[in-house]
């Protein structure tokens, strides 16, 4: 049964603001940092490549912007506000929206590819310059952590997504 694009579960249909949205971006965006969490700070340097901190970004900008940049305020804008919802809401209602419009239905494994490289060129390309960094972080060992891991956050977010009838 081919699914229209009022349905929830097509790539593109921008789901309605419910509880149950708002649930279901929780969880699919716990799991998608989760995964990018231990990429980076577990599976990485133990195959011998850098290790992230993506809270030491989130405590840079805060800083260059004039605001508290503690150890806290870094981990909880890179976990609950980028994690938990920022992301999520970027996919769900302009990236998924938006490549269905462009590029017509696809399976859900490429958007999500191109979505997490996507976050990566907005956080290591664009947030630190705002941050004050080195653009892409100078292109170090670090860089294509990020790219990996931020490709990794937007492919299992996705996965939960469809794995609980969301998308």
């Amino acid at each position: 049964m081919a699914t229209s694009h009022s349905d929830p579960r097509t790539l593109g249909a921008i789901p309605a603001l419910t509880a149950q949205t708002l649930g279901m971006m929780f969880v699919a965006g716990f799991f998608a940092t989760m995964a990018f969490d231990f990429w980076g700070q577990v599976v990485s340097p133990a195959l011998g490549f850098a290790s992230l901190s993506p809270h030491g970004l989130a405590k840079s900008l805060f800083a260059a912007l004039g605001l508290p940049s503690s150890d806290f305020a870094g981990y909880f804008m890179h976990f609950y506000l980028v994690g938990l919802i920022g992301y999520p809401v970027g996919w769900l209602f302009i990236f998924a929206p938006l490549w269905q419009r462009i590029i017509g239905q696809t399976h859900w494994f490429i958007p999500s590819a191109v979505y997490g490289a996507g976050l990566w060129v907005f956080a290591i390309g664009g947030i630190t310059a705002i941050a004050g960094l080195p653009f892409f972080l100078g292109f170090t060992g670090i860089t294509w952590v990020a790219l990996v891991g931020h490709t990794l956050y937007g492919i299992v977010l996705v996965a939960v997504f469809r794995a609980t009838g969301m998308r």
